[in-house]
C-alpha cells in the first residue's frame, strides 16, 4: 500500500489534471494506517523495527495530508469549471463529496450573476441531513453512510437511524423496514 500511495501522491502532486484512485483506494489506506498503529504499539520503544514504523507513519500521514488536499482543490477547480469529474478517476468517498461540491458552486455563481445584475438572490440554508430510522431484517456489516459517517455493523432486530439515501437502498434490497417514531 506504501508503494501505491507514494505514486498515487506524485502523480498528484506534480500533475494539473486529476489521476485515477481505484474506488477502493481510502478503505485500504485506513486499513493500512490502523495496521501500522497496531503493530507500533506491540512493539517495543527500543527496537529499530518501531522507529521504522513512526518514520514510515509519519510519511504516510505527509502524504495523506497533501494528497487528499490536491485531490480536494483539482475536483473544485473541475466543479467551478462546471466539469464533473468522471466517477471512474475517483474513490468512492470522492464520488459521495463531489457530488456535493457542485451545487455549491452553482448556487455561488448564480449569487454572483444575480448581483451583477443589481438582484440579490435568495440564499437558501443548506439542508441538514434528514435522517431515517430502520429495523434491519438481516445481518449486515458496517456501512459508509450519505454523510460519509460509519454506521454498523447490524444484527436483525437492531434499530438505528441512517441518512436518508442509504436507508432508501437498505429497504429496496429488503434487508431494513423503515420505523414510523411517534
Amino acid at each position: 500500500m506504501y508503494e501505491e500511495l507514494s505514486a498515487a501522491w506524485l502523480r498528484e502532486i506534480k500533475e494539473t489534471d486529476l489521476g485515477r484512485l481505484p474506488h477502493d483506494f481510502y478503505t485500504r489506506l485506513a486499513s493500512y494506517m490502523k495496521d501500522i498503529k497496531e503493530e507500533n504499539k506491540m512493539l517495543d520503544r527500543k527496537m529499530i523495527k518501531a522507529t521504522l514504523l513512526e518514520h514510515e507513519m509519519q510519511n504516510v500521514r505527509r502524504m495523506v495530508e497533501e494528497l487528499t488536499w490536491a485531490r480536494y482543490r483539482k475536483i473544485v477547480r473541475m466543479a467551478s469549471e462546471g466539469v464533473k469529474p468522471s466517477e471512474d478517476i475517483l474513490a468512492a468517498e470522492e464520488v459521495h463529496l463531489s457530488a456535493k461540491i457542485l451545487p455549491i458552486i452553482d448556487n455561488y455563481q448564480a449569487f454572483v450573476a444575480n448581483l451583477l445584475l443589481g438582484q440579490l438572490s435568495q440564499i437558501e440554508s443548506p439542508k441538514t441531513n434528514q435522517r431515517v430510522t430502520l429495523r434491519f431484517k438481516k445481518e449486515i456489516p458496517s456501512i459508509i453512510g450519505a454523510d460519509m459517517q460509519s454506521y454498523g455493523p447490524f444484527m436483525p432486530e437492531d434499530v438505528a437511524s441512517v441518512p436518508i439515501e442509504n436507508a432508501r437502498i437498505l429497504v429496496k434490497q429488503g434487508l431494513a423496514d423503515p420505523v414510523q417514531v411517534t
